[in-house]
């Protein structure tokens, strides 16, 4: 194939942000991703299929068949797992990636995230760690992801978020019922009520039309597209360039070197199954964390016998996510208006400044539960089938209210992605194995985080309460997957340098989640998409200077 001057894996928020920066300043791209290019029209209002991870399949891949991973429980049991398995951890596989069908919250993570072993010191056990970068690094590239992608919401109610320059694009989506009921009770209790910052379009903005509030938001694809990722934002502008070539159901092997040590290309299997290998002068690696971890574990040579940028055993390791804390409230009156996308308020003032614990999370409302989704949220003496059962979803479908939010946790080394021995995917490629145990400080945050968002709606009015707060010790490394090759200075406790750039290849860089050093108690996208501004903007600065050669 004709040389390029880029390869990027992973067509998803960091490599979509990535191909158009790289193609926009003139250099040619070629953008891999293993899945399918997905419209709407493709992807019905299925409310079994489509939840993200489901039995009955996962509606934006990948497929069950030819995918599975290994996951070893914390009793060392190992258990083959495919996509549509809870344990499998699976993120979306398609053009825009997880962004195709999130529910798009899209934070700033707070300046104290980015310094989480510096204001809180190291529990006994984990890999807590300051990130080598900090918010004021970020904080332009943020602003550039809000309005490049477009952000609608409103801070101005909080005073916890980090100094911004200009406010969000877009104003909020008007108020639902649900936030009319808890934005007073928050006040009562001292608490800072706002609207969430959203990646949907509440007015028409760069050519597309605004959010029609349907109850299918997150787990679906958006039928009017004003819900806001790179499958319809970035990808589309590096396509436009003449720069970029989109090649989508295209796995990629491994990343080739040369003799010095130096990327030389990729090797993929393309849509047909035919092992190709595409020469580029750098390559970018953004599959999300795990398989990105998976993928530079695959690429094995003489001077990498252990897989790239593994020199000292890093890659994979520091695997975290979030859990998922809160409560739910029952009433006595109709708390549900039916008026997508259901999730509308927040509040951040736990995110940190809790004597005795490292962080906290953001607290708000959920988005709009199809009865598939309320079976675990129903009070805890419900039958689980029949009469009962029924009179219990419609005395309470319509009369609840769900209050969470994204725990910090607290990341572990031992928490990790490493290939498994004997199981492969339908290449022929070494699985992922998923192992190792969530520090257990996460779960005293959950449980606080629990307790709290209860007397939130305690204060609202609720009749009756149940908390959830997290349970077992099982990596929770879906949607929000990330630490997998972290940035960091030292080579011995990180993959890539603040730029992202593997510590032992010049050449090669991962712009994805895996870099996160902690995962604040944020939703990441946001964060996922600022960096992949910020490690844009530092390779090109090198580019132009020397083309990443010797």
């Amino acid at each position: 194939m004709k040389r390029v001057n880029a390869v990027v894996i992973g067509a998803g928020a960091g490599g979509g942000i990535v191909a158009k920066e790289l193609s926009m300043a003139g250099l040619s791209v070629v953008l891999l991703e293993r899945g399918k290019w997905y419209t709407p029209y493709d992807c019905r209002k299925d409310d079994l299929r489509n939840q993200r991870t489901a039995v009955l399949g996962n509606a934006f891949g990948p497929e069950d068949h030819g995918n599975p991973r290994v996951w070893v429980d914390p009793a060392g049991a190992e258990h083959i797992a495919l996509p549509s398995d809870g344990i499998y951890q699976n993120n979306a596989a398609c053009v825009g990636g997880g962004t195709f069908s999130y529910g798009a919250m899209a934070w700033r993570y707070l300046p104290q995230d980015f310094r989480m072993k510096s204001t809180y010191g190291r529990p006994e056990g984990s890999s807590l760690e300051d990130w080598p970068i900090g918010y004021d690094d970020l904080e332009p590239f943020y602003e550039k992801a809000e309005y490049e992608i477009g952000i609608s919401g409103d801070y101005s109610g909080t005073p916890f978020h980090g100094p911004r320059r200009r406010p969000l694009p877009m104003p909020p989506l008007p108020p639902n019922r649900e936030f009319e009921i808890l934005e007073p009770a928050a006040k009562r209790l001292g608490l800072h009520p706002f609207h969430i910052p959203m990646a949907r379009n509440a007015v028409p903005y760069n050519g597309r039309g605004s959010c029609m509030r349907c109850r299918w938001c997150v787990g679906f694809a958006c039928e009017v597209d004003a819900k806001n990722g790179s499958q319809n934002t970035v990808i589309p502008t590096a396509l436009s360039t003449g720069n970029c070539e989109l090649r989508t159901k295209c796995m990629v092997k491994e990343i080739l070197t040369d003799n010095g040590g130096s990327a030389r290309g990729v090797a993929y299997f393309d849509a047909d199954g035919h092992l190709q290998e595409q020469p580029s002068d750098i390559v970018v690696v953004s599959a999300c964390a795990i398989e990105s971890a998976r993928l530079l574990l695959n690429s094995k040579s003489r001077l990498f016998p252990n897989g790239m940028g593994n020199r000292y055993d890093q890659v994979g390791r520091n695997l975290q996510g979030h859990h998922y804390t809160g409560a739910v409230g029952y009433f006595d009156f109709d708390t549900y208006d039916d008026i997508g996308p259901g999730a509308s308020i927040a509040v951040t003032d736990y995110n940190h400044g809790t004597p005795g614990l490292c962080g906290g999370g953001l607290l708000a409302n959920e988005f709009i539960r199809l009865p598939i989704q309320m079976i675990d949220r129903m009070p805890s003496d419900t039958p689980r089938w029949g009469l009962g059962h029924k009179r219990a979803m419609r005395d309470f479908y319509k009369r609840n209210i769900v209050v969470m939010g994204p725990t910090q946790q607290i990341p572990a080394a031992d928490a990790r992605v490493t290939l498994d021995s004997t199981v492969r995917d339908k290449w022929g490629l070494p699985v992922a194995r998923i192992s190792g145990n969530v520090h257990p400080h996460t779960f005293e945050i959950g449980k606080k985080q629990a307790d709290r968002a209860a007397a939130w709606l305690k204060e609202t009015g609720a009749v009756s309460i149940s908390r959830f707060a997290g349970k077992g010790v099982l990596v929770s490394a879906g949607q929000h997957q990330a630490g997998t090759c972290r940035m960091g200075d030292d080579p011995r406790s990180s993959v890539v340098n603040k730029q992202c750039q593997i510590h032992d290849v010049d050449n090669v860089f991962v712009i994805d989640s895996s870099v996160h050093v902690t995962n604040g108690g944020f939703n990441p996208a946001l964060t996922i998409m600022a960096i992949a501004y910020y490690a844009s903007e530092a390779l090109l600065r090198n580019w132009k200077g020397t083309q990443f050669r010797s």
